[in-house]
C-alpha cells in the first residue's frame, strides 16, 4: 500500500528535502570513497597490473558507470510509473549492501562485478529523487529544493575524500571504511520509509504513458535533446575531476594518499555545496521576471568552469590548484541544481524521471569513456594542460547550447503560488 500523501504547505515539502539529504550523501560517499583509496586498494587486491594498473583502474571506475547509465532511462521509466518512495527505499537498501560486499573483495575481477552491482542499484536514486522533490516543490522553491539536495551530495563526496586517512589507518583499512557505510545505509532504511510520504496529488491526475510513447515524446522535443547535450558535455571533466584529481595532486605535488584525497575532494565539494545553494536561490528569484532564469543562471555557471578548466591544467602549485578548484566548484554548483528544474521546464511531469534518466544514462556513459580515456592519456603521458584544455572547450559549447533552450512548461512552476 502506497504511503498517504501530504498537503502542499511550507514544511511538509521541505521534510522530503531533509530525508533524502542523508541518501544522497550515502550515495556519492559510497561511489567517492573508492577514487580515494585507490593505492591501497590496488596494493591488496590480486590481478592489477603495474604497467597498466592507470587503465584498469579507470575501466572499474568506468564499469560503475556504464551500468549506471544504461539501467538509468528503466530506473526513471519505473519511478515515473510506481511508488518512487519505494524505489527510493529499496535502491538505498541494495547499493548499501553492494557498498558491505565491496569490503570483502579479493581480486581485480571481484571489484568489477562489485561496483557493476552498486551501478545496477545506485542508478534507481537519483532521476526518482529529483522527481519526487519537483513533485513537492512547484511553487518559487523549486531550484533551492534541489539545491539543498545536492549539497548532500557534495557533503558525501568531501566524506568520501577523508577515506584516504582510513586506507592508511593500520588499525582501521580500506575494507573498514566500505563495511561501515554499507551497514548505516542499511539502517537508514527504516526511518526513511517510515517518514517519507507520497507528494501531494495534481491538480490533473497524471497520465499513465507507455514507454515506447515516452521515448517517441522525449526524443522528438527539441529542448529535451538540447538539454542531454548540455548535461553532458560538463560532466565530462566533473567525472574526472571527482574520480582522478587525488591521483592527480597525489603524483603531482608530492602528497601522502590521505592529504591528497583531501586536497581533492573537500574545497571543490564545499564551493559546490556554496554554489548550489547560492545558485539556486539566484535562480528562483530570477523566475520572478523571466522563465529563462534558471537557464541564465546555470550559464554563469558554466562560464566559470572556462578559467577553472585552464587553470587545473597548469597550476604549478597545490595552492593553485586548489584555487581553481573553489571556482570550479562555485560553477558546477549553479549548473547542477538547475538540471531538473530547467528539465521541467521542457517535460511534462509523467515524464520528468524518466527524461533524467535517459540523461543520465548519456552524460554517465560518456563519463565513463572519460575516466577510461583519462587513464589511457595517462599512461602515455599526454600533457595535463592539454587534456584540461578541451574540457574547457566543451564547456564553452555548453554555455552556448544552454542558450538555446527554451521553456515551454510554465504553469506548474508557479501552481502552488497562485
Amino acid at each position: 500500500m502506497s504511503s498517504p500523501s501530504v498537503s502542499r504547505t511550507a514544511p511538509w515539502i521541505w521534510t522530503v528535502v531533509i530525508l533524502l539529504w542523508p541518501v544522497a550523501l550515502l550515495n556519492y560517499l559510497d561511489r567517492q570513497m573508492l577514487a580515494a583509496m585507490k593505492t591501497s586498494m590496488v596494493h591488496d587486491i590480486a590481478n592489477f597490473v603495474e604497467s597498466t594498473s592507470d587503465a584498469q583502474w579507470g575501466f572499474v571506475l568506468g564499469s560503475f558507470k556504464w551500468i549506471y547509465a544504461l539501467l538509468s532511462p528503466f530506473a526513471g521509466f519505473i519511478g515515473d510509473r510506481t511508488s518512487r518512495r519505494h524505489v527510493i527505499g529499496l535502491s538505498l537498501l541494495m547499493w548499501s549492501a553492494a557498498t558491505w560486499a565491496t569490503g570483502y573483495v579479493e581480486t581485480y575481477e571481484q571489484l568489477l562485478w562489485a561496483r557493476a552491482l552498486m551501478g545496477v542499484s545506485e542508478a534507481f536514486y537519483i532521476p526518482t529523487a529529483l522527481a519526487l522533490i519537483a513533485d513537492f516543490h512547484r511553487g518559487s522553491t523549486r531550484s533551492l529544493a534541489v539545491g539543498v539536495h545536492q549539497t548532500a551530495i557534495y557533503a558525501g563526496t568531501i566524506l568520501g575524500g577523508f577515506a584516504g586517512y582510513v586506507a592508511d589507518s593500520p588499525t582501521l583499512g580500506w575494507r573498514t571504511a566500505f563495511f561501515v557505510c554499507g551497514i548505516v545505509g542499511v539502517i537508514y532504511v527504516v526511518p526513511l520509509m517510515s517518514f517519507l510520504k507520497a507528494p501531494p496529488a495534481p491538480e490533473t491526475p497524471l497520465e499513465k504513458v507507455a514507454p515506447q510513447a515516452a521515448l517517441r515524446e522525449l526524443l522528438t522535443n527539441s529542448g529535451f535533446l538540447l538539454m542531454v547535450l548540455y548535461f553532458t558535455l560538463p560532466a565530462l571533466a566533473g567525472w574526472v575531476i571527482r574520480d582522478w584529481m587525488p591521483a592527480i595532486l597525489k603524483e603531482q605535488f608530492g602528497l601522502g594518499q590521505g592529504k591528497a584525497g583531501v586536497s581533492a575532494v573537500l574545497y571543490v565539494q564545499l564551493a559546490s555545496l556554496v554554489g548550489a545553494a547560492w545558485g539556486g536561490w539566484q535562480a528562483d528569484r530570477w523566475m520572478r521576471h523571466t522563465p529563462r532564469g534558471r537557464i541564465f543562471v546555470s550559464a554563469i555557471g558554466m562560464m566559470l568552469f572556462l578559467p577553472a578548466l585552464f587553470g587545473v591544467g597548469n597550476a604549478g602549485t597545490l595552492t593553485a590548484a586548489v584555487m581553481f578548484l573553489l571556482l570550479f566548484g562555485i560553477g558546477w554548483g549553479f549548473f547542477d541544481c538547475n538540471n531538473m528544474p530547467i528539465l521541467c521546464q521542457v517535460v511534462r511531469p509523467e515524464l520528468r524521471a524518466t527524461g533524467y534518466g535517459i540523461m543520465n544514462m548519456v552524460s554517465i556513459s560518456c563519463g565513463g569513456f572519460a575516466d577510461w580515456g583519462f587513464g589511457v592519456l595517462r599512461d602515455r603521458d599526454v600533457p595535463l594542460n592539454i587534456i584540461f584544455g578541451v574540457f574547457a572547450g566543451l564547456a564553452l559549447i555548453s554555455v552556448v547550447i544552454v542558450l538555446q533552450i527554451k521553456p515551454k512548461i510554465v504553469s506548474d512552476e508557479f501552481a502552488a503560488t497562485r
